[in-house]
């Protein structure tokens, strides 16, 4: 195949995708970005919860079609586009509206099977078993014609299809599903794997459910090779493996993970045609790519390591056949190519967008044709057509057209030394607007998990949306968070939650007003779920140390929390704080509402099964037992419609313009003293914060 003509330089032209279709005229890409620098205004709170222009382009196998979502006239849309078509017209599939109510369907994943039929997965949210759940299905849909057939409907459970593995040639596709079965007066679910013909919807049964197996996965030929069962009450995960079809399966590892750190065997990818796979383990401290042979167990030396943070994963080339890269995520997500062929189109890529700036996202079969994501760390980012034959770029268009590829608030990365000596990396976002390089005021905004979870140099639209209110925004990697390690996860795990990983936030501050960058006077804290917490525990714990909080989504009574997650995590999962009851109740928000509280707004969603809403209503329960005015000392914003997920735009935006408005009351991004402050600066946001419930 032509990958590259020699190393030729990218021929820069085309069309691009503006409104409901790619303009008809040819344009150069470098596309000018509507103005909105910093002498020009304000970009409102609102703009960073839009629903994208365009996401999740992906072409079919023989790259002459492309499916994507787009926006149209304020909703959602699949649709499709024929690239031979010179016209680029969008063929409307259906909307993908999000979903609200009991019965209310929308499509939520799309693959090519073939060129010319996508299967769609829709969901729904169903009320069953005294509760809501989410319910999936599959259907093929025939480009010619728009035809819609249902795919393996009958006896499904709440999973109707997970695809596996796509047999293009042939038009069958490896679906696991969670089966239904009626025994007497009670039903059983368990997981097995069809085979599905997706031009007649005949299916026939691959691997029937079994008692210890909660996931099965194929090999690269779709031959089901392993299957993965989790015990709730002990925690051990087993994992079945088998050599060929014709085996029957084995147990080869049966642990649990204490540390809740990943540990264990994380199988990746098994070689078609040996007892060989890549797997991810943290055996040695950090996670680290190894082959091991799955019927002995024997390791190999690491096959790729990062040094000071975790692998992520694998990089698979069309259809997931083989791996070609490496993943990983330093301060910015990284891929290391061990095809040399993807190796030259990424050189040659990042020479034109810089280092780091691009990722290679679908591609054809023959990897003629690549859909190409380009976004510096303050950018929405643009989707590229590449030809890797000709070298031809194509500008597909902006993940959201009202910013296009402009800049916005600059990111980058940082670390400090917190109080005991650990070295913690953070994430910066500076305020576009500001003149002002000295004394500013500041927001922690505090990632969720919080074990294994982190955040990294991107474009995160709510720190975008904070700072362009005037703010510098920065989001530190406390101890406890994922990436650095099995022993920096251990840490925050080690009277972390609510006291050392609460420090951890706290020594920011003195870390950026020791440089003169912000005024310690001038801080507060806004986070989601576990952010929620720490918002609200800074809230109660350091009310010198903060102006304000934002707490969405958070755990305020922890014991309450736990004798819930005995039910939704099971008997070891409900483990993962580490802390016995009256310990955790010492470190409870909602528990310690006596004495002097910063200023806290509470945001929660009625829907949200992780984190029920009875954790929001006991706080502010409690906060107004210990004598706290709502309006004054607490505001309480109850969302009918939001769950832990904050799944629609409209919530996140009563979100993000709440947070907005209770910083402006209680700190202002401008104040009389600051010589950067703005006459002409008027923002169309944000509104004010009405408390409902």
């Amino acid at each position: 195949m032509a990958w590259l003509v020699g190393a030729a330089a990218l021929a820069l032209g085309g069309a691009a995708l503006g409104g409901s279709a790619w303009a008809q005229e040819n344009r150069d890409i470098v596309v000018s970005a509507p103005d909105i620098s910093a002498g020009h205004g304000r970009v409102p709170t609102s703009w960073f919860r839009r629903i994208p222009s365009l996401s999740g382009p992906r072409l079919s196998p023989d790259g002459s079609k492309m499916v994507v979502r787009m926006a149209n006239q304020g909703r959602a849309f699949l649709a499709w586009y024929d690239l031979n078509d010179a016209a680029r017209t969008p063929h409307f599939i259906a909307a993908m509206d999000e979903v609200r109510d009991s019965g209310d369907r929308a499509i939520g994943d799309y693959n090519w099977v073939g060129n010319d039929t996508l299967v769609l997965q829709y969901y729904s949210y169903e009320d069953f078993g005294g509760g809501r759940g989410n319910i999936t299905r599959l259907v093929a849909y025939d480009l010619a014609g728009g035809n819609i057939r249902q795919l393996a409907w009958d006896g499904a459970g709440s999973n109707g299809g997970t695809i596996m593995h796509v047999d293009h040639p042939s038009g069958h596709i490896l679906v696991e599903r969670s089966a239904l079965r009626f025994e007497r007066n009670s039903t059983a679910m368990g997981n097995e794997v069809i085979d599905i013909d997706v031009h007649n919807g005949n299916f026939s049964f691959v691997q029937r459910e079994n008692p210890e197996v909660q996931s099965w996965e194929s090999d690269a030929n779709g031959v089901v090779r392993f299957g993965i069962g989790y015990d709730r009450d002990n925690g051990r995960t087993r994992v079945l493996y088998r050599s060929n079809a014709s085996e029957n399966f084995r147990t080869v590892s049966n642990a649990a993970d204490p540390s809740f750190s990943g540990a264990g065997l994380n199988v990746l990818w098994i070689s078609p045609t040996s007892d060989n796979a890549l797997v991810r383990d943290n055996r040695d401290g950090f996670h680290k790519i190894y082959r091991v042979n799955l019927s002995t167990l024997t390791y190999s030396a690491p096959v790729f390591q990062t040094d000071g943070y975790d692998v992520d994963g694998l990089v698979y080339n069309f259809g997931g056949r083989l791996p070609v890269g490496f993943a990983a995520t330093t301060a910015r997500d990284t891929v290391q190519w061990t095809n040399p062929r993807y190796a030259e189109i990424m050189s040659l890529l990042e020479e034109r967008f810089g280092a780091g700036n691009v990722t290679i996202g679908s591609r054809n079969q023959d990897e003629t044709k690549l859909v190409v994501f380009v976004a510096a760390p303050d950018q929405g980012g643009s989707y590229y057509l590449f030809d890797t034959g000709t070298g031809a770029l194509e500008l597909i268009g902006y993940r959201w057209d009202h910013v296009r590829d402009a800049h916005m608030n600059p990111v980058s990365a940082f670390r400090y030394t917190a109080s005991d000596g650990v070295s913690i990396e953070a994430i910066m976002t500076m305020p576009r607007h500001r003149q002002q390089t000295r004394g500013l005021p500041l927001v922690i905004l505090t990632h969720g998990g919080p074990f294994g979870v982190r955040d990294n140099q991107g474009f995160d639209g709510w720190a975008q949306a904070i700072a362009e209110l005037g703010y510098v925004v920065v989001q530190p990697n406390y101890r406890g968070s994922g990436g650095y390690g099995k022993a920096f996860q251990q840490m925050g795990r080690d009277n972390g939650f609510g006291l050392r990983m609460q420090d951890d936030l706290n020594d920011v501050i003195t870390h950026l007003a020791g440089q003169g960058l912000i005024d310690a006077n001038r801080v507060c804290m806004m986070g989601w779920s576990y952010g929620g917490y720490a918002s609200a525990r800074a809230a109660q714990r350091d009310p010198d140390k903060y102006r304000c909080t934002i707490a969405g989504a958070g755990v305020y009574d922890l014991p309450m929390m736990r004798a819930y997650d005995v039910n939704y995590l099971g008997n070891f999962g409900s483990n993962y704080l580490s802390r016995g009851a009256s310990e955790l109740s010492a470190v409870s928000p909602a528990r310690n509402t006596d004495g002097r509280w910063a200023p806290i707004l509470i945001v929660h969603g009625v829907r949200d099964q992780r984190v029920p809403v009875a954790q929001a209503r006991t706080l502010v329960a409690n906060l107004r037992g210990s004598g706290k005015v709502e309006g004054r000392d607490y505001a309480y914003i109850e969302q009918a419609q939001n769950t832990h997920n904050l799944d629609y735009d409209d919530v996140q935006t009563e979100w993000l313009e709440g947070a907005a408005g209770w910083l402006e009351r209680w700190n202002p991004a401008y104040i009389p003293s600051d010589s950067d402050r703005p006459v002409n600066l008027v923002p169309e946001g944000p509104r004010p914060v009405s408390p409902r419930r």
